[in-house]
């Protein structure tokens, strides 16, 4: 037990120090991409738009804007959550700042309304491990 919090606090202090310095790790055959994660959440005006012609229009917006964005190459994957809860889907953005994100986000018909708000984060995975 004692070998396995070893190993489980060298990893946690390995991936702090990757955090810190925003660098992808280096290994023989072996290199890290950053992408930016949207967590998309419940938006402060959501309670508000009530009309259920105007949230259709919004919904439309949106998924034509994900689809855009898509074809861009800017979003690499996109989905909603399956329950009701805070959480309504996420983004990863393959952009080269976290300000082009945020420009991007903008146009979001939902998150103009406040139907939908935001959190970013930079993350990182393997190279063409999943994403092109």
């Amino acid at each position: 037990m004692r070998h396995i919090s070893m190993i489980l606090l060298l990893s946690l202090l390995s991936l702090q120090a990757f955090a810190q310095t925003k660098e992808a790790p280096k290994e023989e055959g072996f290199e890290m991409k950053q992408y930016y994660f949207v967590m998309l959440t419940k938006g402060e005006r959501r309670g508000e738009i009530t009309d259920t012609a105007v949230i259709n229009e919004i919904q439309r917006g949106h998924l034509a804007n994900i689809n855009r964005l898509a074809e861009m190459g800017k979003i690499v994957v996109a989905g909603p959550f399956g329950d009701n809860g805070n959480w309504r889907g996420i983004f990863i953005f393959d952009c080269p700042t976290e300000d082009e994100v945020k420009e991007l986000l903008n146009t979001d018909p939902a998150i103009k309304a406040g139907r939908l708000a935001y959190e970013i984060h930079p993350w990182w995975t393997a190279k063409n491990c999943v994403f092109k």
